[in-house]
């Protein structure tokens, strides 16, 4: 597998081969004298064969080892090796060859070691440490683990559990923030860019990004690398990339596929740090592209470097030491404060032209295309510390790693608004479930903090607002306007979005209004402190009713920024001045402040926390996912969740036989999954008394859903709930609830969170469903208790966390009642081990 560096740089870590040995030796040969000293604490110069064999063979279990390759060398070799058989101890080391030692490979050698011996159920790491080996010390310091420290004999002895923690996560995470934003960055501000495939005579894709990069005023060296021409668009052109004797950081690569691999080996001897593949050809044109792309990237990563596209628009950076145009726009927006990633080349080139067309300033853009290896995933990691970008603007049309995507996105969105152009559109979920549909989709992206927009247009202009204009403290609006019609058409759009038109508004200052009374007008709504914002609306007026300044409406309009609340406008004639978001119509200016208006009330609410939760015992929970056959009721009793008693029986005389040994009264249901809750179609029979009654109900059954049948005792009757768990391709496992029934199931009434679960997200999901105050009392019904359905919820999400292996999981029915609830039924829907969920696990690409 590929891992990122801390200096960005690319290395290779796979497990140690005894094919390895000879590369084992030439690496030990580059140890400097003091290397060796702080790893075997002895002068070793030279690895005896016997112990070459051992650390080269290795059971992949109780012994585990690790080697690190930059290129096809071996840099540095990391393992473990357990303190007897059955031990829960392991000692574990490491070493790194001194040219790579300071670049993080020691934590992440730390990370897949213990990974590997969680797996083999070793729960401690020991190490001896010489007290002058400083930066290995740092290392397990800096971990988050729980050390013991025990001086002795001139050594340091270190004992830890290797359980992840909060602590060790959050290690973890900020590590991998800060190699993928380091990676990201030294793309994007390269010394020098060296083009590959730009023709002598102009024309074509590298020729024409060449020029873009000459002409956008590029800080760096342009190097263009042709195999024969002394000049290339007026620049003086090499051979090789090398032969320019000047600093290369980037390559843009506009070669066939089948040239790429020899273009791989020219940057990187050049010391080039990431390829932006212009090229198409590649996994989108079919299998023998996949293959082609596969392979450019394994070169890259082997080399150190990260790879844009393939089948990209570019890169661009308007920061004015840098001034980067690497794309195939031939205009760039003016510099800004917006960041931009487009998956779609052509989406690109319309984001760029409309973001050029509103004035909307640009601080980066990035063109993924097929998302070989670079992601949105990497550009936000970026963007959360660039102090060049205020705004984030996305256009995604798939999710690599969504759990990730998810999570980076309520930690992002915290700091800088992040905007998502992305399909609501959802494949079948897994299982009986569908998840979430279109309206659910919208409120998991407002969950993360992200605002979902559906069109390029309305991309922008959330965009517009964020960029130049304050948040809204609530969501009271002020209209005003010199038209009744468009002022009643606002207070109409601003109802359909949610929010809430200020009382007294909206104010009509009337067709006859001057400049100076509509800007007096806009003053005092910006004054008001019963509006958070506002909206402005102006209709021409009649020819001749105004001259000069009087007809300058638009000079009217700063006061409305006054009160240092946002606004946004709508004229149907001229233009609004800069820093006033102006919107062709009154729908979408309203639409747009009410996008922003939501993002900063999900701002102003409290994170929540992830609750301590008892009886929650994960390794009995490992243990009822092995085997073929899960036991989902040990499963879901390993997170205190109790499923009722049912007792299947293939006849009515072992369905007698059955509720005879759970007590009477019983209730009996037809077998079959989709049945088990339809009451409605008479196949479910409650309150059976005796054994008469379950024969007689048992015979009905039989004759019209067939012989299988459950048998169950009677428990408290309550409010029929169901609880979901599926994976969404946006954003990994997510938990869905809604009330039981087949009204409530045709409405697709569920609502949706994703994992993990705060016990606020609970609370809110518990009163999400539109049929919700059926939990809270209706009609004089008792309300149930909405704490025990919240504590529920919290332990499916807990248990999605921690087992990746369930995909999908249902409860149905859930009785909720005043005293609690029952799970009377629940499936559980099992992935294979073998791929485990992106977001878990050891750092990788």
């Amino acid at each position: 597998m590929d891992v990122l560096l801390s200096d960005g740089s690319t290395v290779q870590l796979r497990p140690i081969e005894p094919s390895d040995a000879p590369a084992i030796v030439a690496m030990h040969s580059r140890f400097s004298e003091r290397t060796r000293y702080l790893r075997y604490f002895s002068p070793y110069p030279r690895i005896p064969e016997r112990d070459l064999h051992r650390f080269v063979n290795v059971d992949h279990h109780d012994r585990e080892a690790f080697v690190v390759l930059a290129g096809d060398r071996i840099v540095a070799v990391g393992r473990y090796e357990r303190l007897g058989p059955q031990s829960p101890d392991a000692e574990v080391a490491f070493v790194v060859e001194d040219a790579y030692q300071g670049r993080g490979i020691g934590s992440v050698l730390m990370e897949h070691l213990a990974d590997a011996a969680r797996r083999a159920g070793i729960v401690n790491f020991v190490a001896e440490v010489l007290p002058s080996n400083g930066q290995m010390l740092r290392v397990f310091a800096d971990f988050g683990y729980q050390i013991q420290r025990q001086f002795a004999d001139g050594v340091v002895h270190l004992s830890f559990p290797i359980a992840p923690t909060e602590a060790t996560l959050e290690v973890q995470r900020g590590r991998e923030h800060r190699t993928e934003a380091r990676s990201i960055a030294r793309l994007l501000a390269p010394r020098g860019v060296a083009v590959y495939g730009a023709s002598a005579t102009g024309q074509g894709v590298g020729a024409a990004v060449l020029g873009h990069l000459r002409d956008g005023g590029f800080t760096g060296s342009v190097v263009p690398v042709h195999p024969s021409a002394a000049r290339v668009a007026g620049l003086p052109a090499y051979p090789s990339a090398a032969d320019a004797g000047l600093p290369v950081d980037l390559a843009v690569v506009a070669v066939p596929p089948e040239a790429a691999g020899a273009v791989v080996a020219d940057a990187a001897a050049a010391g080039v740090h990431g390829l932006v593949v212009i090229s198409a050809g590649f996994a989108e044109a079919g299998v023998e592209g996949a293959a082609a792309q596969r392979a450019l990237v394994r070169a890259a990563h082997a080399a150190g470097m990260r790879v844009i596209g393939p089948n990209c628009l570019g890169v661009a950076n308007t920061d004015p030491s840098v001034r980067l145009n690497a794309t195939l726009a031939p205009r760039l927006p003016v510099p800004g404060r917006v960041g931009i990633f487009s998956q779609s080349g052509v989406f690109g080139v319309a984001l760029l032209a409309e973001a050029d067309r509103r004035g909307l300033g640009l601080s980066s853009f990035v063109s993924a295309g097929n998302r070989a290896d670079v992601s949105g995933n990497d550009l936000l990691q970026y963007w959360q510390d660039d102090p060049g970008t205020d705004v984030i603007m996305l256009y995604l049309e798939t999710f690599g790693n969504p759990r990730k995507f998810a999570r980076l996105a309520r930690r992002i969105g915290r700091d800088k608004p992040v905007v998502a152009l992305a399909s609501p559109a959802r494949p079948p979920g897994v299982g009986d479930a569908t998840g979430p549909d279109a309206t659910a989709v919208s409120a998991l992206f407002a969950q993360s903090g992200v605002i979902r927009v559906d069109t390029v247009g309305e991309l922008l202009d959330a965009g517009v607002l964020l960029a130049n204009q304050p948040l809204p403290a609530g969501n009271r609006i002020g209209v005003v306007g010199n038209s009744s019609a468009l002022t009643g058409l606002a207070a109409t759009a601003c109802a359909a979005q949610g929010l809430t038109v200020a009382d007294g508004y909206p104010r009509d200052v009337g067709p006859r209004a001057s400049a100076a009374e509509f800007a007096d007008a806009l003053a005092a709504t910006a004054a008001d402190e019963s509006v958070d914002a506002l909206v402005a609306l102006f209709a021409p007026p009649l020819p001749g009713q105004f001259t000069g300044t009087e007809a300058d409406f638009s000079a009217a309009l700063p006061a409305a920024l006054s009160g240092g609340k946002p606004a946004v406008a709508t004229f149907l004639v001229g233009r609004a001045p800069a820093g006033v978001p102006s919107y062709p119509s009154v729908e979408e200016a309203v639409r747009a402040l009410a996008r922003v208006t939501a993002y900063a009330q999900w701002l102003r609410r409290p994170t929540g926390i992830l609750p301590e939760l008892s009886d929650v015992d994960p390794t009995a929970a490992q243990a009822a996912l092995r085997g073929e056959d899960t036991d989902a009721e040990a499963l879901l009793a390993a997170y205190g969740i109790d499923v009722v008693e049912s007792v299947p029986a293939a006849s009515v005389d072992e369905a007698v036989e059955a509720a005879t040994r759970l007590g009477f009264p019983v209730a009996l249901k037809a077998a079959a999954p989709g049945l088990r809750h339809r009451l409605d179609l008479g196949a479910v029979r409650l309150d059976l008394p005796d054994a008469a009654a379950v024969r007689r109900a048992g015979t009905e059954l039989t004759v019209a859903f067939g012989a299988d049948v459950l048998v169950q005792p009677m428990v408290p009757p309550g409010v029929a709930c169901v609880v979901e768990l599926v994976e969404d391709p946006a954003f990994g496992p997510v938990v869905g609830f809604g009330l039981g029934g087949v009204a409530t199931e045709l409405l697709g009434d569920r609502a949706w969170r994703a994992v993990p679960l705060t016990d606020r997200d609970a609370a809110e999901l518990v009163d999400a469903p539109r049929a919700a105050p059926l939990l809270r009392g209706h009609r004089g019904a008792a309300p149930v208790d909405r704490t025990a359905l919240a504590d529920l919820l919290l332990r499916v999400g807990r248990l999605a966390d921690d087992q990746p292996r369930v995909r999908a999981l249902a409860l149905n029915p859930v009785l909720a009642r005043p005293d609690g609830l029952s799970v009377l039924h629940a499936s559980v829907r099992i992935g294979t081990a073998a791929v485990p969920r992106p977001d878990t696990g050891p750092r990788r690409l």
